[in-house]
């Protein structure tokens, strides 16, 4: 792997060492070697640059998975900006929130995608903040001379790295939480990532999930380290984008549960014939993963099946398993510490350090954890009193160290790897006229992980309410469509402890099977 000090010097090395070796290339066959993306690079930031924006300004950007969106990244890391990737299921309500929040000059959206006016929502909010321009790419980047420029962002050291990323996600709460990255950061999980999958010059990468996600970012990070290359899905369709990993070759099927769900899928629908011949692995993450299918997938699909594993936007892949693992470690592990260097502590309810196979909270310290958020009053609770970070998440290491994930302590439920808030749609339902009281949990599901179920006890049983009118009050206010709970339950009361607390668990045990 290339050693590297920021993601434009990483940009440079990688161009220099491998310049003609493929660097991505898209459903449409369009490709970039490193070098002409090193270019491509160039030529937007210039065009940026000319466009006003300069180093240190924050930057938000919401594109979908484009060779263009590989590009802008880029880009803004030649300028020295603060890149605000945002995902493109935002809608107004949280875009909003974060462009106020993180102070961002500069909006990058299309024009309409998948049916959403992205220019109009992005318009709105520039009306209402005058410091907020916006810049349209459909999916066409802004271009200049190069020659133009000024420096480039000196190369740092980690303790000496400025913010550079600022990833939101929604987690307890009903607002979204934004981390503050560095580049090194990033790169210090995407190095550990790339030596637990040996990632190696010849892998092909499915980059099949959105590129606003922070881990999309880190799997372009690892290509660069290792000279791999990118197969660019926009939006994974189960036969056209399983057709384009197969002509593609792909060695590396991320990215998770339902994407390894539709591999298997598709491969006993079309017969012995291998799906993916040259495959390598299937890394994963983010949702829970049954591990029956791992066997699954190692047997019928080849490779060294699914090696997952466990993290968040706070501190992304703490752990991982390797390809060289055994098949019960795969299955029913999320791997050791990832790198070595993390500590990873299990925390008992008493405060206690858990022994191996003891169930605690995952608090950790690690080069790839975040400085704080963006909204430095979370800080306090976040970090404990000896600076270790509170993952919310329950599990225990088994006697060879490695992470086995139990629960969560959050009241978040995790849908095809994002976070749900259940407050936040408990907070929404409240406000229907038919609704007393309600409790939403998440279900085990074996395609997403988990599904969002609502329990409702209604004010006039006579007059209940449907599914219909539970959907629609939500949309009316706001929710995106990906947090619309699959599953309505009526319930004459909801199981409360001595304190008046809902019991969740005995309720996810009533409606869970």
């Amino acid at each position: 792997m290339i050693e590297a000090r920021g993601l434009w010097d990483l940009i440079e090395r990688r161009a220099e060492a491998t310049p003609d070796a493929r660097f991505a290339i898209d459903e449409s066959d369009r490709e970039l070697s490193f070098a002409a993306y090193r270019e491509a690079a160039l030529r937007c930031a210039a065009g940026l640059h000319e466009d006003g924006v300069s180093a240190g300004d924050v930057v938000s950007w919401q594109l979908p998975t484009w060779l263009e969106s590989l590009v802008l990244v880029g880009a803004l890391a030649r300028l020295g900006a603060v890149q605000n990737p945002i995902l493109p299921i935002y809608r107004e309500r949280e875009v909003g929130f974060v462009v106020r929040q993180c102070g961002a000059s500069r909006l990058l959206v299309p024009k309409v995608w998948r049916g959403f006016d992205h220019a109009a929502m992005a318009g709105a909010l520039a009306d209402e903040l005058p410091h907020l321009r916006v810049t349209l790419c459909d999916p066409t980047l802004p271009d200049g001379d190069p020659a133009a420029l000024p420096p480039a962002p000196a190369p740092t050291r980690p303790e000496d790295a400025p913010d550079r990323w600022l990833f939101y996600s929604s987690g307890t709460t009903a607002d979204p939480k934004g981390a503050r990255h560095t580049d090194h950061t990033l790169m210090a999980f995407s190095r550990g990532m790339a030596a637990a999958l040996a990632l190696a010059p010849d892998d092909r990468i499915a980059l099949v999930f959105p590129f606003t996600h922070i881990g999309g970012i880190g799997w372009l990070f690892a290509g660069l380290l290792c000279g791999s290359s990118h197969i660019v899905v926009p939006v994974f369709d189960p036969v056209q984008s399983i057709d384009t990993l197969a002509r593609h070759r792909v060695t590396q099927a991320t990215a998770g549960t339902v994407f390894h769900q539709a591999y298997l899928a598709a491969q006993r629908e079309r017969g012995p014939e291998p799906l993916f011949p040259g495959v390598r692995c299937f890394p994963g993450g983010g949702a829970p993963k049954p591990p029956q299918l791992h066997f699954d997938v190692k047997a019928e699909l080849g490779g060294a099946g699914i090696v997952s594993g466990y993290g968040m936007t706070e501190c992304p892949i703490l752990a991982m398993n390797s390809v060289r693992d055994s098949d019960a470690k795969l299955a029913h592990t999320e791997g050791p510490a990832c790198p070595p260097e993390v500590d990873i502590r299990v925390v008992r309810h008493d405060g206690t350090l858990a022994p191996p196979e003891v169930e605690g909270e995952f608090r950790v310290k690690a080069p790839q954890l975040c400085r704080g958020y963006v909204d430095a009053a979370l800080d306090a609770e976040a970090f404990d009193a000896d600076g270790y970070f509170r993952t919310g998440d329950l599990g225990y290491l088994d006697p060879d160290g490695y992470v086995v994930v139990t629960g969560r302590l959050k009241d978040v439920i995790i849908r095809n790897g994002e976070n749900v808030s259940a407050k936040e749609i408990e907070d929404l339902l409240h406000g229907h006229p038919k609704v007393q009281e309600l409790a939403v949990i998440g279900l085990p599901d074996p395609k997403t992980g988990e599904r969002v179920c609502a329990v409702v006890v209604c004010r006039d049983p006579a007059d209940p309410l449907s599914f219909e009118e539970m959907s629609q009050h939500l949309l009316a206010h706001d929710l995106m469509r990906q947090k619309l709970p699959e599953q309505l339950e009526l319930a004459s009361e909801l199981p409360r402890n001595a304190t008046g607390k809902v019991l969740k668990r005995d309720l996810i045990a009533r409606f869970g099977g």
